[in-house]
């Protein structure tokens, strides 16, 4: 029974260091026209191609947080509000966010190598 117990715990223990381990991004929509991707304050403008944990605030119920690229295809919805977590691997290529509703206006993208 101890021994359970004792997996129980490691088990539990290593999920939230393997989290933070993962290089974690930072995405924005919102409230106004704007929407942003950053890592450690710094625009993403490319990446190394590997597991990434993305935190998107999405913060207006007019907008969303659309992320594609190769193998990737996630948002958020345009009515609600809050904070979603993804964790993604990434693959060589180009990647594109868009709020949907404004993508003529609300963009911007990335590579990975």
């Amino acid at each position: 029974m101890k021994l359970v117990a004792l997996a129980v715990l490691v088990a539990a223990l290593a999920v939230p260091a393997a989290l933070a381990a993962t290089p974690t991004l930072n995405g924005t929509v919102g409230p106004g026209f704007t929407i942003t991707l950053t890592q450690g304050g710094k625009k993403v403008s490319k990446l190394k191609a590997g597991t990434y944990v993305f935190k998107i605030a999405d913060k207006s119920t007019i907008h969303d947080f659309h992320l594609t690229g190769p193998g990737v295809n996630k948002k958020t919805t345009v009515v609600g509000q809050g904070t979603t977590t993804w964790k993604l691997t990434l693959k060589k290529g180009t990647y594109k966010y868009v709020c949907d509703p404004h993508a003529s206006i609300m963009h911007g993208a990335f590579t990975v190598t």
